[in-house]
């Protein structure tokens, strides 16, 4: 009866795996840090007016003199890859079984990376401009991360190391991209204002945002190899 009852009774093996703490609390820290600091001041100015986010960038930078005249070209999308990093980190991970969130969490994951989705939009859109192929890319990146978001029970049944690797580049691609191309173009804008700019505090801590969230999400998804290697010491 013993040896039957034994059987039956599904082992440690066949439990899902426990992630560390301190990693599934980064995550949303992390996101959260990061848009905040997205959407807060990269150039600082005491008139709000002339306060320049990180999300303004985008549509900033077309109007920029070098940026017109082609003296100096950018990748103008790249500016919206920290929107991208956040909701895909937020909803990929969601639901994962391992990862153990509770529902009022999940769905504050959802809701801050729809948040994060609909901030692609351009400051001034209808049907017509988004189907213009200034925006088409942009677009792209939209309905993918809201895609995203409303399947995001489905996509949790992905392996765990996709779930996090994949966010985990973008992040990186977002922390760079940026961060490189605002330092480009500040002599530009140095010129607009005619003095030096500091960059504000919303690219600094844009960038410690995003640079805790991919150790957030590697960690999550090879929690059990780095806890096997701790364990033959």
């Amino acid at each position: 009866m013993n040896a039957v009852t034994s059987t039956l009774r599904p082992t440690t093996a066949a439990q899902p795996s426990r992630v560390p703490l301190w990693p599934r609390l980064l995550l949303p820290l992390a996101a959260v840090v990061a848009f905040a600091g997205y959407v807060g001041p990269w150039v600082p100015h005491a008139a709000a007016g002339l306060v320049v986010t990180g999300l303004d960038l985008a549509e900033y930078v077309k109007f920029l003199h070098p940026i017109r005249s082609g003296e100096l070209s950018v990748w103008r999308e790249g500016f919206y890859l920290p929107l991208v990093a956040v909701s895909l980190a937020l909803s990929l991970n969601a639901y994962h079984r391992d990862l153990c969130y509770p529902w009022p969490v999940k769905l504050l994951f959802l809701g801050i990376a729809t948040v994060a989705a609909l901030n692609l939009l351009p400051p001034a859109w209808s049907p017509a401009v988004l189907s213009s192929p200034e925006f088409r890319l942009q677009m792209l990146l939209l309905i993918s991360c809201l895609g995203t978001v409303s399947i995001s029970p489905i996509l949790a049944l992905l392996p765990r190391s996709l779930l996090g690797l994949i966010p985990a580049g973008v992040a990186v691609t977002a922390l760079i991209v940026p961060v490189v191309q605002f330092w480009r173009v500040r002599p530009a804008i140095e010129t607009i204002y005619t003095h030096a700019i500091t960059p504000g505090w919303g690219m600094w801590m844009m960038i410690l945002g995003l640079l805790a969230l991919p150790v957030a999400l590697l960690v999550m998804s090879f929690p059990k190899k780095t806890m096997d290697k701790g364990s033959q010491f």
